[in-house]
């Protein structure tokens, strides 16, 4: 896949790769990993698109500069300056976890209008699982940006994210979930500055629940797809069927034996779904 480069009129930059021919079909993967989160399904769909790989900001080879706000709305704008770049105005788009909320917020705002919409497992309008455990985390985030702690917390972060943490993250025990990880942690080792950016984001973006979704959805005229794992404890399928209940145009597929890592847990699958939703 090749390595090509997106600067954002602001400066920011989003490292992404692409393979195949055809729609331009650009997949956002979920916080702390990369784009190697879709990897997995690129033989399954480049025969049909032109599948697109964005690194987020403070993820992979893009953006980590502590000069900008990484707010939701910073990331909704940066993002879909970047859809319509590389995929054309209109164009065929998906994510999953903070991703998904990204594409989410940009499409509900007007800053992007796709042709179709993939929403994979996500918080949505509801507030997050496991918030004791995110709830630290964003603690020690917040602590990498007195100096001196910086550099100190980009080796932490490194510990505490193994390889082997991958593999639980999948329902179905992949090992190949552990070079994702591997890959996903590999330059933050003494990384101050990355540290410090992620600091920033930590304290900058939303925690609590989007109840104001539930009031959007209705006015969402895009075709959305809720493509939801049946295994991912952080993401209930609850939210998904709420939603569906307020999207004008929407349906929600299940993939059973998935995890937090879909693409990982059933490659064919998730290609089969976006072909037969994005046409």
């Amino acid at each position: 896949m090749r390595l090509r480069l997106f600067h954002h009129r602001d400066g920011a930059r989003v490292a992404y790769r692409e393979a195949g021919t055809g729609p331009g079909l650009v997949l956002v993967h979920s916080a702390l990993m990369t784009h190697r989160e879709f990897e997995p399904v690129v033989e399954h769909l480049s025969d049909r698109y032109r599948v697109i790989l964005p690194d987020l900001p403070l993820h992979g080879d893009s953006e980590d500069r502590p000069r900008h706000p990484y707010t939701l709305d910073w990331f909704a704008e940066v993002m879909a300056a970047f859809c319509r770049e590389t995929a054309g105005p209109q164009p065929l788009v998906g994510g999953h976890g903070l991703g998904a909320e990204v594409l989410l917020r940009a499409v509900e705002t007007g800053r992007l209008r796709p042709g179709s919409l993939v929403l994979m497992p996500n918080r949505l309008h509801r507030p997050a699982q496991g918030r004791r455990s995110r709830a630290a985390w964003r603690v020690v985030a917040r602590a990498a940006g007195v100096p001196g702690l910086d550099r100190a917390f980009s080796h932490a972060a490194r510990v505490a994210f193994r390889p082997e943490r991958g593999v639980r993250l999948t329902a179905r025990g992949v090992p190949e979930a552990r070079d994702l990880v591997r890959h996903a942690f590999a330059d933050v080792g003494g990384n101050a500055k990355l540290a410090r950016s992620w600091s920033l984001f930590a304290r900058r973006f939303p925690t609590d629940a989007r109840r104001e979704l539930l009031d959007a959805y209705p006015r969402i005229g895009t075709r959305v797809l809720l493509l939801w794992a049946d295994e991912d404890r952080l993401h209930p399928l609850l939210g998904a069927e709420e939603a569906l209940d307020l999207l004008p145009d929407a349906q929600l597929r299940i993939l059973p034996g998935t995890g937090y890592l879909i693409a990982y847990d059933d490659p064919v699958g998730v290609a089969r779904e976006l072909a037969a939703f994005c046409g």
